[in-house]
């Protein structure tokens, strides 16, 4: 949380309870930072009169014009038009950042369907926008349960009630093309309200629902990504990762979206090798290219008759291509030698496996010694385990020949008793 009033209190966290109404915006899913506010302008009436406004916590944002003469700021709660009604939404971004995201998205700003700001909302209406969001959790068990009785292959995975209850948006993902127009009828009448089905795709589910990626930060759809690239497995092996489903996939069940993100670094590396070196003629055989190390700046070649692998610097491949190219083959494979600087490094980061270098046994003995010496000391099953303090006693100690019938009494460290008694 970036508001003050968000700050731990005796260890735990107070929370501003504003349920994303407050300044900072960052209770939001696809919270924008307005760096652009603080500017001073010359003309204040040549300013952006278009605000963005976010609903259901930032997963949906449109644009509204300002209709009214109220000055409106980031976090505000707005009253907007709606279909045939009005709804009541977060005011996101405003100012000089709007047209930005205007030109992003082409949008024009004199665009006359550009809906408009009724108010700022009052009592009236945020009572309303809570009765109807109240209502969005029972209309989706319910229409789930009755997607599943008419035997329909899709999910609902969200529902979105207008803040007058007059229209809902149900947001669903199927494989295929869905005949719900029966659904649409059960709806309309049990729900009693204008029904509205929008189709988006599993990474448009995984924003609306949030979580947390392996990288232990909240997800990129959740957070500020919104335009969707694809991604296939060539990204992956432009950067020698292995094709593994399991870490190479999201939360949606795609693959991840992080993939594209350093793709075009990997790719300007790439230009520095040399083009088609897949093959190299040698005098001991055909060399196959079987991996590219970028960070190294080595090329892995196996021969077909051996199992050992041959890094090769890029100078050495482009010149054994030359020689390719004249018709001579190049002579044996030598693996290229690191240079003493990379050499320490590798040394420095070298992983040390020290499991099953530390004995128990040093321990159980100790452990033996121990027992052996509270033994000792308590004289029997009375004092095993809390050894006494040593205290003078005040009657003189009785001889120890009287003891155990005169026999010598036999020491737990002495086998056999062979230490003579000791006499007082």
């Amino acid at each position: 949380m970036g508001c003050a009033s968000c700050s731990s209190n005796q260890g735990k966290p107070g929370g501003c309870r504003n349920n994303g109404g407050c300044s900072s915006g960052s209770c939001n899913r696809l919270n924008v930072h307005d760096w652009l506010s603080n500017l001073p302008f010359h003309d204040p009436e040549a300013s952006c009169r278009i605000v963005e406004v976010s609903f259901n916590q930032g997963s949906r944002k449109e644009f509204f014009r300002n209709t009214t003469l109220e000055v409106l700021c980031k976090g505000n709660l707005v009253t907007v038009e709606g279909v045939n009604g009005f709804d009541v939404g977060t005011i996101n971004l405003t100012g000089e950042l709007v047209r930005l995201q205007l030109k992003k998205r082409k949008v024009r700003e004199d665009a006359t369907d550009l809906r408009c700001i009724l108010r700022l909302s009052n009592e009236h209406d945020i009572q309303k926008w809570r009765e109807s969001k109240s209502r969005e959790q029972e209309a989706l068990i319910r229409s789930r349960a009755t997607a599943r009785q008419l035997k329909l292959n899709m999910k609902i995975c969200e529902v979105e009630i207008q803040a007058d209850g007059r229209k809902a948006t149900f947001y669903y993902i199927a494989d295929e093309r869905v005949d719900f127009r029966e659904l649409i009828k059960i709806f309309a009448i049990e729900f009693r309200l204008k029904v509205e089905m929008r189709q988006i795709g599993a990474r448009q589910e995984s924003a609306k629902v949030g979580g947390i990626g392996s990288c232990g930060r909240e997800l990129c759809c959740s957070s500020w990504l919104t335009e969707f690239k694809s991604v296939t497995t060539t990204i992956a092996r432009y950067q020698n990762l292995s094709i593994n489903q399991t870490k190479l996939s999201g939360q949606c069940g795609r693959l991840k979206c992080c993939l594209n993100y350093e793709l075009d670094t990997y790719l300007d590396a790439l230009q520095q090798f040399p083009q088609h070196a897949e093959v190299l003629e040698t005098v001991t055989g055909r060399a196959t290219l079987i991996k590219k190390d970028i960070f190294k700046g080595l090329m892995w070649y196996v021969l077909p008759d051996s199992n050992r692998h041959y890094p090769l610097t890029t100078e050495t491949v482009a010149a054994i291509r030359e020689m390719n190219a004249r018709g001579e083959k190049a002579p044996a494979l030598v693996a290229a030698e690191s240079s003493p600087a990379q050499k320490e490094k590798e040394a420095a980061q070298q992983f040390v496996d020290v499991v099953g270098q530390i004995s128990l046994r040093s321990l159980e003995r100790n452990s033996q010694k121990r027992r052996l010496r509270e033994k000792g000391r308590g004289g029997g099953p009375k004092g095993r385990g809390t050894p006494q303090a040593s205290q003078p006693s005040q009657r003189p100690p009785r001889p120890e020949g009287r003891r155990n019938g005169g026999r010598p009494p036999q020491r737990p460290d002495t086998p056999g008793g062979s230490r003579p008694p000791q006499t007082p």
